[in-house]
């Protein structure tokens, strides 16, 4: 495989997974970072067609880095970036530990952080035209209960996305890619989408009347890292089948 390099955080499962898929697909060479599933990295690792999985806890800047020191020099230099990995501890804020903080902070944003500041010297070096891709959420502009270590996390992604469009440019794209709701096994679970009545209830507040799937997410990916999106950066592209129009 000698196509350009993309890394995806979170890359082995849910919409990472689709992420991976998509863009080898599309001709790249894609390392999936995952951090504890083995058995999911195992399944979609495949060398043969460009896949390769490299374990990292992206909450420990130590990980993070080494991931990052793996990749530069089994892998090369990437083009794309796309920062998926998350973790959801939902608590109520007055139950909320400080390790439940911590946790989701650290990885949501400050993994994003460790993993943008260790790979974009090269990117920028390499003198290609490259996108990194934030993967946000709706909570990160409209708040809700029992998440606000989550929305916190998000809502510094979006002005994270922002600031390093600004000091990446203008050889590096940076965008947030927001989901909607998507049916993933996770969101499956926490909102009870197996349940007929609360998916009816779910489904009367999306105007498009359905749940979004991996490859509506992973289209729009193929959006934001492609040519059609070449004048884009400091964007965010929401994808939520027109649930809350900001």
């Amino acid at each position: 495989m000698t196509g350009p390099l993309a890394v995806v955080s979170g890359g082995t499962r849910g919409i990472g997974l689709a992420f991976t898929r998509r863009l080898q697909k599309l001709g790249h060479r894609v390392v999936a970072l995952y951090r504890s599933d083995e058995e999911a990295a195992r399944q979609v690792a495949d060398p043969g067609a460009g896949i390769h999985v490299v374990r990292a806890d992206l909450a420990d800047p130590d990980s993070a880095a080494a991931a990052v020191d793996t990749v530069l020099s089994a892998h090369g230099t990437p083009r794309v970036l796309v920062n998926n990995a998350g973790v959801n501890i939902d608590r109520p804020f007055l139950e909320m530990s400080v390790d439940e903080w911590r946790r989701v902070v650290d990885t949501n944003l400050s993994g994003v952080f460790y993993l943008t500041r260790g790979l974009a010297p090269a990117m920028v070096e390499s003198g290609e035209d490259g996108s990194v891709v934030n993967i946000g959420a709706t909570t990160g502009i409209r708040p809700r209960l029992n998440g606000a270590n989550y929305c916190a996390s998000k809502a510094g992604l979006l002005q994270l996305t922002k600031c390093l469009a600004l000091e990446l440019a203008p050889r590096i794209r940076v965008n947030c890619l927001i989901p909607g709701m998507t049916e993933t096994e996770e969101l499956v679970t926490r909102f009870r989408l197996d349940d007929a009545e609360s998916r009816a209830a779910v489904l009367a507040e999306i105007p498009r009347r359905r749940i979004g799937t991996v490859d509506d997410i992973a289209d729009a990916l193929e959006f934001l890292v492609g040519p059609g999106s070449a004048y884009m950066t400091g964007q965010k592209l929401v994808m939520d089948g027109g649930q809350f129009m900001w």
